[in-house]
């Protein structure tokens, strides 16, 4: 028998405290593939909706594509944005004979009208198609994931690596799921647990730390019968939501089970996060000043391999502004010699240096503009352009392998010993093709400085001698108490640090009459 299932994407990891809003342009900048034409571009990449397409070769689905849509994480996606995209998906729910339905969401957005973007649109979309048309998704591992989300969404599979670079495998995942649910196999039903966390398991690191062990017990849960899937979400601090935090969901099959046994998977789930919140305080990165950064990179002999800075706290795929310049400044009162930063947003800058071509030398001030305040203020820098181009690249890297990219209109300006690329799309690094397509080769150099959180991890741990972390103060401090909250559920640790994991606070000792 052959299947219909609807087909849709509509991912965006939102940091509520940027002010620069998600509009439907921002999808366009990433990718925003109408109806059929996500194959064309998806369909060869490592991505969940190639993990869909996958599915549906192996079982003959009759695919129902809606949309492809995807934006860099940014400040909260205008309501315009969540009705033109989001309806796609409802719309396409409309149409007749639906038999499933296949989406990949991120988990962590947030829009003008709705905290939890992703749990109204599974509200939406399981009103039009009633209680017994199986919905699947993927999601982040970084999610913040509500309860209405887990109580619409039969089927839910979550990254397992960060960097990711699983996002094909989890889609097929899912797929599978879904077709053994529509051939009557399996019923699946998926049980939340959660602490009083903002975020955990080490941000969700999957290269060292807790969550190798986390993944451990999880995979030994799913050969457990009735066990389907196993998420363990690190959650995504830098929202100012209710639903904020880690989550451990447990997918399982209710097929036949007149005993209900909920309470022996809510029980997995619940040990899960108990090791999470047990490990709260774990942090594997250490992090540096810009100037600490700098001292090192001056020191280091690498051997010929270079040295990685990661900007952790302008990292673009958190929602920060991609354009803080503490840490190039730093480089550059060093002196350090041979040495690349990227990418730093400035999209005024960019045009400025591609109008004035390759070769010239240029005075301009670059980054620092949205707000000094993250990351500081603009720098006033003179150097010689060395490079223009469009920012196409193709990524061929771990994580996005096969995908098409742009940073838009780009520059690399030489400042003393600093190749700075600077473009004007909104981008992390993820990808030598980034720095390649702009003839710089990051292998050839003393240090590089890019930023990113983790994912740069994947393409370019391979090729460094060394790689280190710095803090340089932007949007996505890794101390999050730093942060103006305002709507998380309180109290939450680390903002209330004497909560303990049922969410209650110490009482204090009563005083002697």
């Amino acid at each position: 028998m052959t299947f219909k299932v609807l087909f849709g994407q509509f991912m965006h990891e939102t940091n509520t405290f940027s002010v620069q809003p998600g509009d439907v342009p921002a999808f366009h900048k990433m990718f925003l593939y109408r109806g059929a034409d996500a194959v064309a571009h998806l369909r060869d990449t490592n991505s969940e909706y190639a993990g869909f397409m996958d599915a549906a070769q192996r079982f003959d689905w009759t695919p129902l594509h809606t949309v492809a849509a995807s934006a860099n994480p940014c400040g909260k996606i205008t309501d315009a944005a969540w009705h033109a995209l989001g309806g796609l998906i409802l719309a396409g729910a409309l149409e007749p004979d639906i038999d499933g339905v296949l989406l990949a969401l991120h988990g962590a957005m947030v829009t003008d009208s709705y905290d939890d973007a992703e749990g109204q649109l599974l509200a939406e979309l399981r009103e039009i198609l009633g209680p017994d048309i199986p919905i699947a998704i993927t999601l982040d591992l970084h999610a913040n994931v509500s309860d209405r989300l887990a109580q619409h969404a039969n089927i839910i599979v979550s990254y397992r690596s960060y960097p990711h670079i699983d996002m094909r495998e989890r889609g097929l995942q899912a797929g599978e799921l879904l077709q053994r649910t529509l051939r009557g196999e399996i019923k699946p039903h998926t049980v939340l647990a959660r602490r009083p966390l903002l975020d955990g398991a080490d941000g969700g690191r999957t290269d060292v730390g807790p969550m190798l062990e986390l993944q451990a017990r999880a995979a030994e849960f799913e050969q457990e019968d009735g066990v389907l899937a196993v998420s363990i979400n690190a959650g995504f601090g830098l929202a100012d939501i209710a639903d904020v935090g880690p989550t451990v969901l447990v997918t399982h099959d209710t097929l036949g089970d007149s005993a209900n046994t909920n309470a022996r998977y809510q029980a997995m789930a619940e040990e899960l996060m108990d090791r999470i919140w047990d490990t709260r305080d774990v942090i594997t990165n250490r992090y540096l000043t810009p100037a600490e950064a700098a001292a090192i990179a001056e020191a280091h002999d690498g051997q010929n391999k270079p040295l990685i800075i990661a900007d952790y706290a302008d990292n673009p795929g958190a929602g920060t502004y991609g354009d803080a310049t503490n840490l190039l400044k730093a480089m550059l009162d060093a002196g350090l010699e041979n040495a690349a930063f990227g990418a730093l947003r400035d999209a005024e800058a960019a045009a400025e240096l591609v109008a004035a071509g390759t070769g010239a030398t240029v005075s301009l001030k670059i980054g620092g503009k949205v707000d000094p305040r993250f990351g500081g203020p603009p720098l006033e820098v003179s150097g010689e352009v060395i490079h223009t181009g469009d920012g196409h690249y193709i990524c061929d890297g771990p994580m996005w392998a096969g995908l098409e990219k742009s940073f838009g209109p780009s520059a690399v300006l030489r400042v003393g010993g600093v190749d700075i690329l600077i473009v004007s799309n909104l981008l992390q690094i993820t990808d030598l093709q980034q720095f390649l397509s702009n003839n710089i080769d990051p292998r050839q150099k003393k240090t590089v400085a890019l930023k990113s959180m983790q994912h740069f991890r994947a393409a370019f741990e391979p090729i460094a001698s060394k790689v280190i972390v710095c803090d340089c103060g932007a949007l996505a401090p890794p101390d999050r108490r730093s942060l103006p909250f305002q709507k998380v559920r309180r109290p939450l640790y680390p903002l209330d640090p004497a909560v303990q994991a049922d969410g209650s606070l110490p009482t204090a000792p009563a005083k002697d009459a």
